[in-house]
């Protein structure tokens, strides 16, 4: 009788206090949210960046003409001399068939040097791009933490995450300010040989 009185008290106690058998709630969430395009747009060192890397893709354009022209002009040539082979018998057209085909070899290696100089081009670009951003995110975020703070808010979320908001939640201005006054420039310079090779895996 003892022991069922005992688990009935037991029993009455935890439907009492329903706080002792579970974990703690969480706090209510206190959001302020960001407009990040805006911020990669707009912030002193994203501008200069962009000034810079728009100056590469440019310089990178027109390296590709400049090695572009004089193989199109090549091509069209070889072509011609292909047609004339039609017209041509005996030993002229097997001398000619050998130079066309050396020709043709010459420019394949060339086309071959040109695409492979673009591409480097390219991966310079795409590089740079990526070194920017991971130098720009490396600040970021602690400035979004620190302004998330300054406002009570314990949540941060980008404006595109969002599908109605108050205005008073918007804090980009300040994540703005602190960011210029964290990060007044960047390194426009493709990413570190280190950062961009792949990790290889521990062998164990």
């Amino acid at each position: 009788m003892r022991t069922l009185a005992s688990g009935a008290m037991l029993a009455a106690l935890s439907l009492a206090l329903p706080g002792t058998a579970y974990a703690q709630r969480a706090p209510a969430a206190v959001i302020v949210v960001v407009d990040n395009e805006r911020i990669y747009r707009e912030c002193t060192a994203c501008r200069a960046a962009q000034a810079q890397l728009q100056g590469l893709v440019t310089s990178a354009r027109t390296r590709a003409q400049e090695l572009g022209a004089p193989l199109q002009t090549e091509a069209q040539a070889i072509e011609q001399s292909s047609a004339a082979l039609r017209n041509q018998t005996g030993a002229a057209r097997a001398a000619a068939e050998t130079a066309l085909n050396t020709r043709v070899q010459a420019f394949q290696q060339q086309q071959s040097t040109a695409q492979q100089e673009t591409a480097r081009l390219e991966q310079n670009i795409q590089s740079t791009q990526a070194h920017v951003l991971r130098q720009v995110n490396e600040r970021l975020n602690p400035v979004i933490t620190q302004v998330m703070t300054a406002r009570g808010a314990n949540v941060a979320l980008d404006v595109n995450a969002t599908l109605a908001r108050s205005n008073a939640l918007d804090v980009t201005n300040e994540v703005l300010t602190a960011l210029n006054a964290a990060l007044p420039s960047v390194s426009v310079t493709p990413l570190p040989a280190a950062a961009a090779q792949p990790q290889q895996p521990q062998v164990r």
